[in-house]
């Protein structure tokens, strides 16, 4: 019987599971269900998997590919360099639901709903799963952003905009979800500033950051452009941080982090000859910001012409491997974008697609994020 085994026996074995598998143990047994919540051994069992991982040169990274939420294993120096670990566990044991958008912070997924009517924090390691309600209601064009305080106390923070009938922008109200207190309140935020509804926030060391422009479109010039960081200890809007460049309406840029300590911004034209480049922070905080020299440069122009989506932009940097894996559909060369796939870049020509699946649903882009799992819980006071 399993639950006869000795515990040593049963950490043995279930340390041969990934951390995000251990939820499919718990109806096995008492006993495993006891060992797999234990936050010490699910600890043990993530240093163990991240030693791993390091070791192998691989990391992992969550993907959304047709409203469903899967993890992947990197390793460029495989013949298949993309490998699906699974589809995450769903988020109700009763029912699959569909997801039109996730967002990564300290080990927990912050997933909004394709019918809009529910919003969910979840930690696929450790199972816990809260629902959150809206003041009012939730709409389609609301963005998000997961972080944390100085304290450790988890957050989110939601833009929340009103139109009239004919879809002209009344108001922008901003609000933060405290889980401490399981309440909602509103921030006072007249900004002059505007993040575009495509724009993901990029959530770093428990702040997010979003790239921003101008609200106010100048006389005789083109909006300027910048990074702008929100800091859920302070509870405010950071000053606007410098780009390494200067884009244009149209132009596709992404954010992604690189480890615990920097972030890349990808930046391409979207016009000819469609040049793509990368840089890498040498220094990030909520009041400053430092780019070092270009980190990639490709001229994607022999490589079929490709223009990364301005509403896709996922990306994953291997700065040791100098090589970048965008997430877009089948795009260039006139083709039908019912493909979901994963393009790696590299230096000298490197170029590479791997196909991630058909894409059934032409409206929905494929978004991933660096994904570490975690044992921790949030402190959520049940309302």
């Amino acid at each position: 019987m399993l639950s006869e085994l000795p515990r040593d026996l049963a950490e043995e074995v279930l340390s041969k599971l990934p951390v995000t598998s251990l939820r499919r143990v718990r109806s096995t047994c008492k006993k495993w269900n006891t060992l797999s919540k234990d936050r010490s051994f699910t600890r043990r069992l993530i240093g163990k998997e991240e030693a791993k991982k390091k070791q192998r040169k691989e990391f992992h990274v969550v993907m959304m590919l047709d409203f469903r939420v899967s993890l992947f294993s990197l390793n460029l120096l495989k013949p298949n360099p993309i490998e699906r670990l699974g589809q995450l566990i769903s988020l109700d044991d009763a029912n699959q639901v569909d997801i039109s958008n996730i967002f990564h912070c300290d080990g927990f997924l912050l997933c909004t709903m394709k019918d809009i009517s529910r919003l969910v924090v979840w930690n696929p390691c450790s199972g816990q799963t809260i629902w959150l309600k809206p003041r009012n209601s939730f709409n389609k064009w609301d963005r998000y952003a997961l972080g944390y305080d100085v304290m450790k106390n988890h957050k989110v923070l939601r833009f929340v905009d009103h139109y009239d009938l004919q879809r002209r922008p009344l108001l922008r109200e901003f609000e933060i979800y405290s889980f401490d207190s399981s309440s909602w309140k509103v921030l006072d935020v007249n900004p002059d500033w505007d993040i575009e509804f495509v724009h993901r926030g990029l959530s770093f060391r428990g702040n997010t950051y979003w790239f921003a422009r101008d609200k106010v479109f100048p006389r005789g010039g083109d909006h300027s452009y910048f990074l702008l960081c929100f800091d859920f200890t302070t509870e405010t809007f950071g000053p606007r941080l410098p780009l390494p460049f200067h884009p244009f309406f149209a132009d596709t840029v992404a954010l992604s982090s690189v480890g615990d300590n920097q972030i890349a911004v990808l930046f391409q034209r979207c016009s000819s000859p469609y040049t793509l480049k990368i840089w890498i922070s040498s220094k990030i905080e909520p009041n400053a910001v430092s780019w070092k020299k270009p980190f990639l440069k490709v001229d994607m122009k022999p490589l079929m012409g490709i223009s990364f989506s301005f509403t896709g932009g996922s990306f994953f940097v291997d700065e040791e491997k100098k090589v970048a894996v965008v997430l877009d559909k089948n795009i260039g060369g006139g083709c039908d974008p019912t493909r979901n796939i994963a393009y790696i870049i590299g230096k000298e020509g490197y170029f590479k697609k791997v196909d991630r699946g058909e894409s059934r649903h032409l409206t929905c882009w494929p978004l991933g994020c660096s994904y570490v799992p975690s044992s921790v819980q949030i402190n959520h006071k049940t309302a």
